[in-house]
């Protein structure tokens, strides 16, 4: 009876010691993968400001600084992720073999993200827009803040961001309004029946006159374009530099509106006609 006791007693102990011999050693290697992956984040972070540093002080266009950060950034984290495998002491030609055994799976799986970083590299090489300019596209507008591996980053009038997969912008319709130097601005202008065509054309021309941001080159266009229900429409067409489009656009508005009250020309409202039958 006592040589069991003793015997399980013996074994109890070896088992202890077992577990704290493994125990110690699995705390020394999820310390030393602990270690590896922030030592591995501080180098990452280093790197990544250091390129960013490189690559500002080079005449690079700000697409690609954005595209190759983000594209380094995700390159290291992988290897960091190797890194970090290895020192937990799994074999990182086995981790390869296996990542490349699954390669087929994740492609097909990430097939949409493989688009859009294809789409990323379209939009470098052809550049339908950069960093900085204005466009449309998906039903949304905005400035473009960055071009990444996956996404386009859209900063809207409103201040909000928006990612829009890289795939779809290369595939799909863009307007870019920061494109060319100047844009077309046009207004519809509605007077009553009854104003006389030549002064109206008159207020309108010293309005646009008195505007030195509208270009002379195309020159004004103001023409009546339409005999409408309840008002005479007039086109106004004229050509400013790109970065002037809205204020034109909202000051004209203004001082037209101004002008026809001060020379008695009445802006249109709705109106029906009714007859009323004779009994």
């Amino acid at each position: 009876m006592v040589f069991l006791v003793i015997e399980a007693n013996s074994q109890i102990e070896t088992a202890l010691r077992s577990l704290v011999e493994h125990g110690t050693q699995l705390g020394f290697t999820l310390i030393k993968a602990l270690a590896v992956f922030l030592v591995g984040r501080l180098i990452i972070n280093l790197l990544n400001k250091l390129i960013t540093k490189i690559l500002s002080k080079r005449d690079i266009d700000p697409s690609i600084k954005s595209f190759t950060s983000s594209l380094v950034n995700v390159c290291l984290t992988i290897l960091l992720i190797i890194s970090v495998v290895g020192a937990l002491g799994v074999q990182t030609t086995s981790f390869a073999a296996l990542l490349a055994s699954a390669g087929v799976a994740v492609g097909m799986a990430l097939s949409g993200n493989l688009s859009n970083f294809a789409g990323g590299l379209i939009i470098l090489l052809f550049k339908p827009y950069k960093v900085g300019d204005y466009i449309e596209a998906q039903g949304i507008g905005g400035t473009v803040q960055g071009i990444q591996m996956f996404h386009t980053i859209l900063k809207t009038v409103d201040n909000k961001e928006i990612f829009i997969p890289n795939g779809s912008l290369s595939s799909g319709i863009v307007t870019n309004f920061s494109k060319q130097a100047t844009r077309r601005v046009d207004w519809t202008i509605s007077v009553e029946y009854g104003s006389e065509y030549e002064k109206v054309k008159q207020v309108i021309e010293q309005v646009l006159a008195q505007d030195a941001r509208i270009l002379s080159d195309p020159e004004p266009f103001i023409a009546l374009a339409k005999l409408a229900d309840s008002s005479i429409d007039f086109t106004v067409r004229v050509w400013v530099k790109s970065e002037n489009y809205w204020g034109v656009f909202f000051d004209i508005n203004k001082e037209i509106y101004a002008a026809c009250n001060r020379e008695g020309i009445n802006f249109p409202f709705p109106q029906l006609t009714v007859h009323q039958a004779k009994s």
